[in-house]
């Protein structure tokens, strides 16, 4: 590794690696060159086009349905809540999670996950750069 003085005296190193054939594994730390500024003094923002955008919503809309769904249903579907193995396994989550209310709150998050990926869709807009 080679050592330079600056002027002032305070010593910087090379950017070259500490042992040969070792790849340098860090980046240089000088900033990033920045667009020049805009006439009206703004910095340009890179949008995602807007394909991507509409594929995004539509992805986030149908996930949030489909967990909303299962969500809502699963604590009333007697296969798989209430001959659950893990469940059936630890008698104290049993007592829990075959109460009425706390099926009830269980399905409430599955149609407030419904209610957000519905609104997402009605809510959505367009970002044109």
């Amino acid at each position: 590794m080679k050592k330079e003085t600056t002027a002032k005296g305070s010593a910087t190193f090379n950017q070259e690696s500490l042992m040969p054939g070792q790849p340098q594994l860090f980046p240089d730390p000088s900033p990033a060159v920045l667009p020049p500024p805009q006439p009206n003094g703004e910095n340009p923002k890179r949008m995602a086009p807007v394909w991507l955008q509409r594929l995004s919503l539509f992805v986030l809309v149908l996930f949030c349905v489909y967990l909303g769904v299962l969500v809502m249903v699963l604590p009333w579907w007697p296969r798989v809540w209430d001959r659950n193995m893990f469940i059936l396994a630890r008698p104290w989550l049993s007592a829990i999670l075959h109460n009425g209310a706390v099926r009830g709150i269980i399905s409430g998050l599955g149609l407030l996950d419904i209610w957000i990926g519905i609104s997402e869709a009605v809510h959505y807009r367009d970002y044109r750069g």
